[in-house]
């Protein structure tokens, strides 16, 4: 095996046992760090896979992943060789407190690491930031990692298929532009784009990107196909993703078309009511007098694009009936007799 040779960047190995990311159990990751640290002991691997009760196959193979997660472990072969650390290599981080540690770990999302062909790189920063941290930081931020889980992704709603997502990644990196497929309501488009950024919202995955003077955004699930068009583009000056992003997400909220409408709801549907219209328009909602004997809340609601509305409240079924406007509540009628001259016909 080739001698593993240390970087300023890489991080100590710690014998309580922080290898399961990379294959090597922690059972076996004590013995494989405490056992090769000495200068004066250099265990062979079949001395190592006796005290471990596994193969030498094993042994090596535990090495080698070790080496790979940036571990200063190596071999070297003869009589006189064995396993052994790198003399004297050690380093511990500074300054990080136990919160930051905790927090650290909170913001780890593997399964959009994976995505983005990142996971290996995210799993090795989290065996070497746990290897270096102090032992009740250590604890710390491993009792957080067994206790939260983030989970970005919607209620009910399968991820995207994403196959061109480390293709765009890339090209967002290395400033290449590209060729895309785009399929949209009216049909697919071709364009040639400059990828700026990358962004996750709600488990789904969109671009940013500059073309023809102006920067848009394209959900990633969408592209039918993305190739090199050669050749590398300047990013505009001062762009800043993240503020874009925010700037971009309040507009578009704001041109939503909207509609006021009047309701009388029951009080035991009003979390149906907020899956149907959204949480904000419920929460914002002006109550008109108190409920009546019935249990029943008149409301004004603000709504987004009307042209939904006659379906979304038919959604509702009985627990729900539109006073005002009366187109709407002429267009939520027609909308059930509709459904209910379907089901008769089926019958």
């Amino acid at each position: 095996m080739r001698q593993w040779t240390p970087s300023p960047t890489s991080f100590t190995l710690d014998p309580d046992g922080t290898c399961q990311d990379f294959g090597v159990s922690s059972r076996r990751c004590a013995p494989l760090a405490s056992s090769s640290s000495s200068s004066c002991s250099r265990p062979a691997a079949g001395a190592l896979s006796l005290e471990l009760e596994v193969s030498e196959r094993t042994v090596h193979r535990d090495v080698e992943a070790l080496s790979a997660a940036g571990v200063p472990i190596y071999a070297e072969r003869g009589p006189h060789g064995g396993i052994q650390l790198v003399d004297g290599y050690r380093t511990r981080l500074t300054g990080l407190t136990g919160d930051e540690a905790e927090a650290l770990f909170l913001s780890g999302l593997p399964g959009p690491a994976a995505e983005l062909g990142l996971g290996t790189v995210v799993a090795a920063a989290r065996l070497k930031v746990l290897a270096a941290l102090p032992t009740e930081l250590r604890a710390r931020a491993s009792r957080l990692v067994e206790r939260f889980h983030l989970d970005a992704a919607g209620w009910f709603h399968a991820t995207d298929p994403v196959p061109h997502l480390g293709v765009l990644a890339d090209a967002v990196w290395e400033a290449k532009r590209v060729t895309i497929g785009y399929r949209r309501a009216g049909g697919e488009v071709n364009r040639i784009i400059d990828p700026l950024g990358l962004v996750l919202k709600a488990g789904v995955w969109y671009l940013v990107a500059a073309t023809e003077d102006q920067v848009r955004t394209y959900r990633v699930s969408r592209f039918s196909r993305v190739t090199p068009h050669g050749g590398t583009f300047t990013r505009p000056d001062g762009f800043d993703l993240a503020e874009h992003w925010r700037a971009s997400i309040a507009a578009y909220e704001q041109s939503a078309p909207r509609m006021e409408l009047e309701v009388r709801v029951a009080l035991d549907a009003l979390h149906l009511l907020a899956d149907v219209v959204g949480g904000r328009a419920v929460r914002a909602a002006e109550r008109i007098g108190p409920p009546d004997a019935d249990g029943w809340q008149r409301l004004r609601l603000t709504v987004d694009w009307p042209e939904e509305v006659p379906a979304r409240m038919v959604a509702m079924g009985d627990r729900l009936e539109v006073l005002e406007p009366e187109t709407v509540r002429t267009a939520v009628l027609a909308t059930a007799e509709r459904v209910v001259r379907q089901y008769r016909a089926i019958s």
